[in-house]
């Protein structure tokens, strides 16, 4: 019997993470590539990718768009840290995100920029332009919610929510290789109509519908998490 994704995901982890310990990965040193981990470990491109989310997750490994994945400098801050085995809890996860996200949609709602409106505005299409080419949305997913969090003004929230990484997003988005197409562009487009009502609230600068729409969008997503 082949081994599930999530256990060969952990087990990458792992082996990561020794590196790193030993000193085989330095701080600051650059992570092979996605092609090379995958040919060196003989697992898919979901595992390495759900490996390197955790990896960041626990704050060992930092992403730069566009350059690649990086051994941390220096420890997080003591009180930011997330170790592996948190970051393995989608649930945990997205609990944390009701009490966080609710309260950000809200500040978001009463705050926000008309420069911010049109960024959140432009994630959303970009999300959307996403789905329907069936390409992943994880990037435009985390993107809108990380913009919610830069409009309420407050840095903490955007810190925690940067801290977060790519762990914000439910293993249902980021495992799209895991899932069938069909399945895959149902969630999408649901997920695409809950974001649209935070929008539209945060918009009309309605303060209690943005934490309602975003306690039902993550309510939802905790809940199709666990039907999984």
């Amino acid at each position: 019997m082949s081994k599930r994704p999530n256990s060969l995901a952990h087990g990458l982890v792992e082996a990561l993470s020794q590196q790193i310990r030993l000193g085989t990965l330095a701080p600051g040193a650059k992570l092979p590539s996605e092609g090379a981990i995958v040919a060196e470990h003989g697992v898919s491109r979901t595992v390495v990718r759900e490996a390197l989310s955790r990896l960041q997750a626990s704050g060992l490994v930092e992403t730069r768009h566009g350059v690649g994945t990086f051994v941390s400098q220096r420890e997080p801050a003591h009180g930011m840290r997330l170790n592996v085995a948190t970051a393995l809890s989608v649930r945990g996860i997205l609990e944390l995100r009701l009490g966080l996200e609710t309260q950000a949609a809200a500040l978001a709602a009463k705050r926000r920029s008309e420069s911010q409106l049109q960024r959140m505005r432009k994630a959303l299409d970009d999300y959307q332009r996403s789905l329907a080419n069936n390409d992943s949305c994880v990037e435009e997913d985390k993107r809108f919610h990380l913009l919610i969090a830069e409009a309420t003004g407050n840095t903490y929230f955007t810190d925690i929510m940067q801290h977060l990484g790519d762990a914000m997003i439910p293993r249902t988005r980021l495992n799209a290789l895991e899932k069938g197409d069909a399945d895959l562009s149902q969630l999408g487009q649901v997920a695409n109509l809950e974001h649209e009502a935070i929008y539209q609230a945060i918009r009309k600068q309605d303060a209690d519908a943005a934490r309602a729409a975003m306690w039902l969008h993550l309510g939802n997503s905790r809940d199709r998490f666990n039907a999984d």
